[in-house]
């Protein structure tokens, strides 16, 4: 009252237990504020846990940079370091600041920023951006952006304004009660006051309006509408999915779009060789060994695809010349032949006759002897559950579904295709994600979702309506910014948990429904003089009691046997 919230669902507790206490209802009265305490207090915990601040997010961040200066290295925090600074930045260290590559070369793993599987080769004059971990090799750059405008420092930013300027979704109660309360006590005090003046009856008046009180109270909406909603977060829970606030299984029930990331999320995030193809100077079996063989001695995730396919016991003895051609690949003496395994460069550099394949994924090319024998394509594997998204996503109401990534183009296009998306969008950073996010609003979508694994998807988690996380292969990042996290790691589970917020969302409209219905005719009753104490309890107790039963039902969700797309 203090604050000036006068008339709301507190209110109308407070008098209607006062009123039950007056009518010597005092098991009602106690009941009332006691479950009505105990929602209060589910609901705000559950508020509390989707809005912790995402302190976890400081682990892309390196707090320290190494400057050289008068030949000396000089460890300085990220934030005193100038534009035109050199640093260095040694085998396996973070990328401290968006930086120019000076001298050195090495594979730098930027999925933490772009979300692409893929190490990226860097060299002399290469871009390196903040945030990306430097795979081997030292790396001396000069720094192009202060910390205030570099990489990380954008991401961590965007990501605590998208958190606070996230839209909050009032309760259905609340909503309610600022018209209902105040209708209802104004009716309350014509009842009494009006024929109190008229016939000079006090008491009698008195106890109709106090049983139009006890009828009027929102108990049943009170403890129905919270319970629908935390048995509908407890029948996702159950099938390995966490929602952060009945808030969030509101929003999914009303889900027109959902955009997906790729690596880790629709994908693997695990290479894996998808072809093996050999000219008629060879055979399948003879490029997959030589190929193994040269790769051997890497420790990169593509290399050990290959190699983990061949399941042989490598024998170093037939290895011999070995050089690692950066950017390009390797030459090796390999089985006392000369070979070169690695990209369409190489190949053109060293004048071989052969033809490039537009396949996507990465393509190693292998000659022997300067003769083209073949090549092995390398590629993430698209988990089989994701093949079903599509047309599942549909059947429960999503109207529009994207892709946002940062990996190239031709993937990009070949998985959105596989798994028949409406639409791609590829090479993007975080703010680009959230350009797209944006520009689906434009095109009239109101309530968007985003499904994501990595710390680079943060930013976009925290700023789609409904942050969808994987929880068992994610970043610890992604799953603090999001609002629901899949424990299994299945895309799919999306689709049950848009289901189950569906059956949820309906018992509760039906609770509603029942619970007005019955209480507007009991009122009205009431205000007659035809309805005594009994009805009035039928009316509050008994109704509710039918609301609870109703709204446990959310509980059951048997998931249906996917069929194949």
């Amino acid at each position: 009252m203090i604050k000036g919230k006068f008339l709301d669902e507190n209110f109308l507790m407070t008098v209607a237990t006062i009123g039950a206490f007056a009518l010597s209802e005092y098991i009602e009265a106690i009941a009332v504020m006691l479950f009505y305490s105990v929602g209060e207090f589910f609901e705000k915990l559950a508020v509390e846990k989707s809005k912790r601040r995402i302190k976890s997010l400081s682990k892309i961040k390196s707090d320290t940079a190494n400057v050289l200066e008068n030949g000396k290295e000089n460890i300085i925090a990220v934030e005193d370091v100038k534009v035109g600074d050199k640093i260095a930045i040694k085998s396996g260290e973070k990328i401290p600041l968006d930086a120019i590559i000076i001298s050195g070369s090495s594979y730098v793993n930027n999925q933490a920023i772009t979300g692409e599987s893929k190490e990226v080769f860097v060299k002399e004059k290469d871009e390196i951006l903040s945030g990306g971990i430097n795979g081997e090799g030292l790396i001396i750059a000069r720094v192009i952006r202060e910390y205030k405008d570099c990489t990380v420092s954008k991401i961590l930013d965007m990501v605590d304004r998208a958190t606070k300027n996230k839209a909050k979704t009032e309760r259905f109660i609340t909503k309610f009660a600022k018209w209902y309360t105040p209708i209802v006590v104004s009716l309350a005090l014509l009842i009494f006051i009006i024929p109190w003046i008229i016939t000079g009856d006090a008491s009698s008046w008195l106890y109709r309006a106090l049983v139009f009180l006890v009828v009027s109270c929102p108990c049943a909406l009170v403890l129905s509408i919270p319970l629908g909603y935390f048995a509908g977060i407890g029948s996702c829970a159950r099938n390995g999915i966490l929602i952060k606030g009945a808030n969030y299984l509101e929003l999914l029930a009303k889900c027109d779009a959902v955009a997906f990331d790729k690596t880790g999320t629709l994908t693997h995030g695990n290479f894996a060789v998808k072809k093996i193809y050999a000219t008629s100077e060879s055979s399948e079996d003879e490029v997959l060994e030589l190929i193994s063989y040269a790769e051997s001695f890497s420790s990169h995730k593509i290399a050990k695809s290959i190699v983990g396919l061949y399941n042989k016991k490598i024998n170093i003895a037939w290895i011999e010349d070995y050089k690692e051609l950066r950017g390009k690949g390797i030459s090796a003496r390999l089985f006392m032949e000369d070979c070169l395994v690695g990209n369409a460069e190489l190949l053109r550099e060293n004048k071989i006759d052969f033809t490039e394949t537009d396949e996507t994924g990465t393509i190693i090319y292998l000659v022997k002897n300067k003769v083209f024998l073949g090549y092995i394509v390398v590629g993430d594997e698209i988990k089989e559950n994701s093949k079903f998204l599509s047309k599942s996503l549909k059947d429960v109401g999503v109207k529009h579904i994207s892709m946002f990534t940062g990996d190239s183009e031709n993937v990009a296009k070949e998985v959105s295709e596989s798994l028949k998306f409406d639409s791609y969008h590829a090479k993007l950073l975080p703010d680009g994600k959230i350009e797209k996010l944006n520009e689906l609003r434009e095109l009239g979508y109101k309530i968007i979702s985003f499904v994501g694994d990595g710390i680079n998807d943060s930013p976009i988690l925290s700023a789609s309506d409904i942050g969808v996380s994987m929880g068992n292969m994610g970043s610890d990042v992604a799953i603090e910014a999001s609002d629901v996290v899949l424990m299994t790691d299945e895309p799919t589970k999306l689709i049950d948990s848009i289901k189950i917020a569906k059956k949820t969302r309906k018992l509760v409209l039906e609770n509603i429904i029942f619970t007005l219905g019955i209480k507007v005719a009991v009122l009205a009753l009431s205000a007659l003089g035809l309805a005594g104490m009994w009805l009035a309890i039928f009316a509050d107790i008994g109704v509710a009691l039918l609301a609870v039963l109703n709204s446990m039902r959310a509980m059951i969700y048997r998931k249906k046997k996917t069929t194949k797309a």
